[in-house]
Formats: C-alpha cells, structure tokens, sequence
C-alpha cells in the first residue's frame, strides 16, 4: 500500500509527553497494519470501529487508512473496556461519546469562567473610572457653587 510511517520507533518507546518524537500524537503516519499491531487487535477489527465511528482515522487520496498515536491509545482503551470491563461496542461508544462531551464541557467551563473573570475585572475598572469621574463631578460643582 506504499507508504510506511514516519518513524514509528519514537512513538512507541517515548512517553507521551517527549519532545524527541518526530511527529505529533495527531499527525496520521500509521497504515493499519502498524496500528493493529501498536494496538495489539487484528486489523479487521480496525476497519469494524472505524464503520461504529468508534475511532475514525484520516483517508488518503487512495482511501486508505492512516492512524495517529491518538487513535491507537484510544484503539487500546478500547480493547481495555472490552476485555478487563466487558463492555460491548455498543456500551464503548456511548462511553466515548461521555467522555467527548465531558472534555468539552470542561474546556468551555475554563473558557467562560476565564470570560466572567475578564469581565469580572473590566466591571471592576469601569466602577473605578465611574467613582473618579463621579468624584471629579462633585468637586466641580462644589467650585462652580462658590
């Protein structure tokens, strides 16, 4: 099928962490074969989560599959929740599509506290401003009253 992936040593021996991996956990290198064999499932089982939608990887031109190492530690996780769990597929998808929607409403929770704490401080200024200008407003009537 052509291409291998770009260095697969590095993905696999390096914590997720590293910096000396040539390539991204994003970035789709993996063909099949490679991923199922990182994954430790047979390749037609692969092709059986990517119809569920249970990890979907990117297409070539030639429509062939190409796995990040994203895909494959979800590709493990799950195997885990079938074979240590006994999760069906059924139950796997739904507790993915959780933790999807977990994920995002944890970020949009940090985007909008950070929005209130922004606009927390901008409301705080304005009464600031507001109490100065308030303030210069009495002074001047003061003066304009003598």
């Amino acid at each position: 099928m052509g291409h291998q992936p770009v260095s697969a040593g590095g993905a696999e021996a390096e914590s997720p962490g590293s910096d000396s991996r040539p390539f991204g956990d994003d970035i789709p290198v993996f063909v099949i074969s490679v991923a199922a064999h990182l994954s430790g499932l047979h390749p037609q089982a692969l092709r059986t989560y990517d119809r569920m939608g249970l990890v979907c990887p990117v297409r070539t031109a030639g429509r062939a599959r190409r796995y990040s190492m994203r895909d494959i530690v979800m590709l493990r996780e799950i195997q885990r929740l079938s074979q240590e769990e006994g999760v069906n597929l059924a139950g796997i998808k739904q507790i993915l599509e959780l933790q999807r929607e977990t994920a995002w409403l944890h970020d949009e929770l940090a985007r909008l506290t950070a929005l209130v704490e922004e606009l927390t401080d901008e409301l705080e200024s304005t009464r600031a401003v507001a109490a100065r200008l308030a303030q210069q407003g009495r002074r001047a009537s003061r003066e304009t009253a003598r």
